[in-house]
Parts: structure tokens; C-alpha cells; sequence
């Protein structure tokens, strides 16, 4: 009996994994709940199991693949009692570049494409139409490989490649069929092979590369900036810590109270909420706090703290930790990295006065905190202006000029800072 070893359901609203390693080659005997394959959503890695006791007949895609939810990866005999077939060279063996078949059908998701720029490529009006209405480069068009006379990119073939397409290539658009011309050439990098050495990125750190640049592509960012005094609130965390760690087992640390001063705030002004499609604005009504965390590698993930405008801070301070060791770990779930609508930043963490932060597409604003630090202040008194020390730090608002304006970008990063400022330091836990 032969069973289809598709593509699992990770997550809601994942549709798609990258296939990162197979665990088993064709011939192999695989036992039922034995992981066999290694995928990725975004920046989360998961195992997939065997749903069979069997052999592997057939490997239908192979690593670095982009594969559909549901699509078939490969087939496995089973057989309760299976034993390990000896390989020969006659046996076929899936290897990393080795050429599988595939059926090819409307329904399979096409493979990636090897992208080589081709200058010479012919585009008609109605290419550079789809290019520019998709945002395609000029670059991204001209590396498709065209299927019509004499190499000609079809309708087709652009339709084709906007399937497996994640994110665009840094280059210039297209204006009126046009290639922009640059006067600039690209700066050589000094290489000395005695002292200086490479260091090739890993996956994670090449879709953050390619989410970034991406990012500046698409939304012409804005920055603003508030000091605020968080005196009041420094008092109380450090006031109810303790009681805090023993009463819900749980560490309290500034981050729950950032998220519910930024979910309040976006409870105010819900069109800093939203995300951009094409000339459309979509309002998102749940309000799902995206959490900047850096891994032990180096590397950034966003993990979500969803409907945070609904929890209160000890429900909010449970996700955050759990969160934060999920990702350190290696250990966050699909879910547990989709679906946010705006950003926090903590750059205070590590120092850090303030900071620009990139927005996270397809939000349209990012908030950057930075370290509090205990300084002096004028405050005004009873008896007047006096100077005194008190706890600041700064916010940093990106914001993306598209859909928010000034005075949209600045209430809100007011509103944000009037919370913090304003915490009551009786607030019970």
C-alpha cells in the first residue's frame, strides 16, 4: 500500500513551507512518528514525521524547495514489517542535486527559479504593465526565463515567477520600458586573504537581509522621537517584582507594560493598525503586538503577542516569557511568529540611547524603546521648578509616509508616552 507523505498544515494562514533537509533518502525504512523532514515557515524550523511504517519509493521535491500546504512530498510503502533495503548502485538514491521527477500539472506548485539577469530581454508594453502594477524591477523581469519565440517572456511566465516570488530584488523599477542608467559603479570590497575571512549566511539571516531591504523598498520611512519619564513606573516594577515572581511564578520585567502602553494607544488610533494593499487600506481590528527578540545566534526574530489589548499585564508578562524562551530555544511554533500588526523594539536592552528600526512588513510602524536611564530633571513642583533624578528613556517611532502622516504618527507616539508617563504607581498585580 503506498501512502502520500504531503506537506502538513503548520500554522493558521501558513499555506507554504521551505523544505530545509531530508532526514531519509529514497530506500530508507522510516518508522510511524519518525521524523524524516525538516521545514521552515519564515524563520521557524519544524519536523515533520512519518505518518507510516514503511520505505521511501519516491522523493518528489528536494531541499530549499518552496512546497504548498497539502502538496505530496513523497511516497512511502507501508509495511509493518519493513526492513532496510541494501542500496546498489542500480538503486536510486534522492540526493541534494539530484534531478527528481515531477509530474508536472496546473495544481503543483512550480520550483524556484534560478534567477540570471538577461539586458537584452525583449519587453513588450504589456509585460511592463504587469511589472509595474507588481512592483517587478527591472532587473526581477529580465531574469525571467521567457517560454514564447525566441526566448520572449510571455504573460505566463511573469504570472509564473510572481508564484514563487518572496521578496523583490534591490534594483531599479521600470519607467516606461526604460533601463535607468547609474554613473556610480559598485565599490570594491578589499579582501585580504591573510587577515580577513567570509562568512556565508545562514538562511534566517538572509531573509532578514531580504526582509529589510524590502522594507526601505516599499515604505518611505519616517522617524520621530519622545523622551518620557517613567519614573512612576520604574518604582513600581521594582516595588512588585518580588511579590510578582512568587504570586505567578512568573519574572516581570518592563516589556508587558510597553505592550499594553502601545496596544492602549492603538486602541485610540486604529489607522496606525493597518497594512497597505496596493491603493487599499486594510484596518486590522485585532490588535496582535509583534516582539523584536535577538536569538543566541545573532540573529532577530518577531514572535506575537496576540489580541494584547484584551489581556491584562500578568497575562501579557506569561506570554512575553514564554515567548522570549521559545525563541532562544529554538522552540517557537509557526503560529507563534504570524499575524502581528505593529512592532516593539526593546534597542534599550542592549545599551542602546534610541534607535531607527526598519517597519516589518506589512505593518506600517515599528516603535523603538531605548534604555532608561536615571537623570536630572526640571520638574515642577508645588513649590515651583526644581531639579530632580528622574528615570528617562526615548521612543522612536518609524512610520511609514504611504498612510501615516505626521500628525497621525506623532499622536500616536504621544499617546504612547502620556501612558508610560502617566502609569499609577498602585497599580495592584
Amino acid at each position: 500500500m503506498i501512502t502520500e507523505f504531503k506537506m502538513p498544515k503548520m500554522g493558521e494562514s501558513i499555506s507554504e513551507a521551505t523544505i530545509i533537509n531530508w532526514l531519509k533518502n529514497v530506500g530508507d525504512v522510516v518508522e510511524a512518528e519518525e521524523t524524516i523532514l525538516e521545514v521552515a515557515t519564515d524563520k521557524v524550523d519544524s519536523e515533520v514525521p512519518s505518518p507510516v511504517t514503511g520505505i521511501i519509493t519516491e522523493i518528489r521535491y528536494q531541499k530549499d524547495a518552496v512546497v504548498a500546504v497539502g502538496e505530496t512530498l513523497a511516497l512511502i510503502e507501508a509495511d509493518a514489517n519493513a526492513v532496510a533495503v541494501k542500496k546498489t548502485e542500480e538503486k536510486p538514491v534522492a540526493k541534494e542535486n539530484s534531478t527528481v521527477s515531477v509530474t508536472n500539472t496546473s495544481s503543483s506548485p512550480a520550483q524556484p527559479i534560478q534567477l540570471k539577469c538577461n539586458p537584452d530581454a525583449f519587453l513588450s508594453p504589456l509585460i511592463v504593465s504587469i511589472a509595474q502594477k507588481e512592483n517587478l524591477s527591472l532587473e526581477e523581469v529580465q531574469s525571467i526565463p521567457g517560454t514564447g519565440a525566441e526566448g520572449r517572456i510571455r504573460k505566463s511566465d511573469v504570472f509564473n515567477y510572481l508564484k514563487n516570488r518572496k521578496y523583490p530584488l534591490q534594483s531599479k523599477p521600470i519607467i516606461n520600458n526604460q533601463q535607468p542608467t547609474s554613473t556610480y559603479p559598485k565599490p570594491v570590497i578589499a579582501f585580504n586573504e591573510e587577515k580577513d575571512y567570509i562568512i556565508e549566511m545562514d538562511r534566517m539571516r538572509k531573509m532578514i537581509a531580504d526582509h529589510m531591504v524590502y522594507s526601505k523598498q516599499t515604505s518611505p520611512h519616517v522617524t520621530s522621537y519622545l523622551e518620557v519619564d517613567v519614573t512612576n513606573l520604574v518604582n513600581w516594577r521594582n516595588a512588585v517584582k518580588d511579590k510578582f515572581q512568587e504570586k505567578y511564578n512568573e519574572k516581570l520585567t518592563f516589556t508587558p507594560v510597553f505592550i499594553d502602553a502601545v496596544a492602549r494607544a492603538i486602541a485610540d488610533f486604529p489607522l496606525i493598525n493597518v497594512s497597505v494593499d496596493d491603493k487599499k487600506i486594510i484596518v486590522h481590528k485585532d490588535i496582535n503586538i509583534g516582539m523584536a527578540t535577538a536569538l543566541p545566534t545573532g540573529n532577530l526574530i518577531v514572535s506575537v503577542v496576540r489580541n494584547a489589548n484584551e489581556k491584562d499585564i500578568p497575562t501579557i508578562a506569561k506570554t512575553v516569557n514564554h515567548l522570549a524562551v521559545s525563541a532562544r530555544e529554538n522552540k517557537l511554533k509557526p503560529e507563534d511568529v504570524k499575524g502581528s500588526t505593529f512592532t516593539i523594539s526593546n534597542v534599550g536592552t542592549f545599551g542602546s540611547l534610541m534607535g531607527t528600526p526598519i517597519i516589518n512588513q506589512p505593518e506600517v510602524a515599528i516603535l523603538a524603546l531605548g534604555i532608561i536611564k536615571k537623570r536630572p530633571e526640571v520638574i515642577t513642583t508645588e513649590k515651583g521648578d526644581e531639579i530632580a533624578i528622574r528615570s528617562m528613556m526615548f521612543l522612536s517611532l518609524s512610520f511609514d509616509h504611504r498612510v501615516v502622516d505626521g500628525f497621525l504618527g506623532g499622536s500616536f507616539l504621544k499617546r504612547v508616552g502620556d501612558y508610560l508617563e502617566k502609569f499609577d504607581p498602585n497599580t495592584p498585580i
